[in-house]
């Protein structure tokens, strides 16, 4: 599959690529990305046909979307789709007042949670302000999850599912934006939304790849009999995908347990029995779902960034995927590229 190549989204009229360009690390997370790099790479993703680009006010308390705007703001609007997120809102202050963890040297601002209708619609107008577009085509309530919230998340969820939900539910209406959702780290806080409001979308991270499809049990199909589109990030699971199973490998942001090194050196075998790279594979099954029109990439250098492209158009014979589920390292109703 080609990065460029265009694929209906759900059930609304937008169309996405298959690949997505991802601005997190554009935010200076861990590290910082200078200001020629974080252009260099819009350029070389717009080049390779990528026309869908996701941001949220959380990246670097701003600076993707200050970076994700300037990088777009001449070309043609109707050109590429673009996401973003409400759920925090922003707040100048002195940098040296800022506990910008995870991120570094990012924009001057704090982060607050809000849920609220007027939150939601507040955080809407800066995103829109900090980017210096028109529109955005998509929004994801974000970080709603169990992962982020921790025993907070059922009163947060809550609070979304009535503000941030009649808020983005009355821009949709209004036809300010096409596409609503709801970006979290877990399937299961995707399912109860979907079981709770109309939602469009999803931005679902690490929770179907080749390493695991329990999303396969219920959330999936829901979102196919829905028309709901899911957008998968994360699709290395931190890591190991991309990496093998090799000393020091991350398995959602900390290191791999035995069980999953010894899988995926399994699945590695399989690997090198076709000539097929790990991560090829990882980043190709996931935009082989019905529901899943888009995988969303997040790249720190040129370097990363043209090496997914690759992955993503690499060959791959339809005998590996038989042999992965032939030995029970693949599910066997999970959907393979043609």
């Amino acid at each position: 599959m080609q990065p460029g190549q265009k694929r209906k989204f759900g059930r609304t009229d937008l169309e996405v690529t298959a690949f997505g360009f991802g601005t997190a690390p554009l935010g200076n997370i861990f590290r910082e990305i200078d200001e020629a790099t974080s252009e260099a790479m819009f350029t070389r993703a717009w080049e390779a046909g990528v026309r869908f680009v996701d941001s949220a006010p959380m990246y670097g308390h701003g600076l993707a979307e200050l970076r994700t705007g300037h990088a777009l703001r001449w070309k043609k609007r109707d050109d590429f789709v673009l996401a973003s997120k409400v759920g925090r809102l922003l707040r100048p202050a002195k940098r040296e007042t800022i506990d910008f963890s995870p991120w570094t040297n990012a924009a001057p601002f704090t982060t607050h949670f809000d849920y609220s209708y007027d939150g939601t619609m507040r955080a809407f107008e800066d995103s829109l302000q900090r980017l210096g577009l028109e529109r955005m085509d998509m929004c994801f309530i974000h970080d709603i999850d169990v992962f982020t919230r921790g025993s907070e998340q059922p009163e947060v969820f809550e609070q979304a599912m009535d503000g941030a939900w009649r808020a983005l539910e009355r821009l949709r209406s209004e036809k300010v934006v096409k596409a609503i959702g709801v970006g979290v780290n877990e399937w299961e806080v995707c399912h109860e939304a979907l079981t709770r409001r109309d939602f469009d979308c999803f931005l679902l991270a690490g929770r179907y790849t080749l390493l695991e499809q329990e999303a396969l049990d219920s959330f999936l199909p829901l979102c196919e009999a829905r028309g709901a589109a899911v957008v998968v990030g994360g699709g290395f699971n931190s890591g190991i995908l991309a990496t093998g199973a090799r000393e020091g490998a991350k398995y959602n942001y900390a290191p791999a347990p035995r069980e999953i090194m010894e899988k995926v050196a399994k699945i590695e075998t399989v690997c090198a029995d076709h000539g097929v790279p790990l991560a090829a594979a990882a980043l190709q099954f996931v935009v082989a779902h019905p529901a899943v029109p888009s995988f969303m990439a997040g790249t720190r250098t040129m370097e990363q960034l043209d090496q997914n492209l690759a992955w993503f158009s690499q060959p791959i014979p339809a005998d590996f995927w038989a042999d992965l589920k032939k030995n029970g390292l693949l599910r066997e109703d999970a959907p393979v590229p043609a």
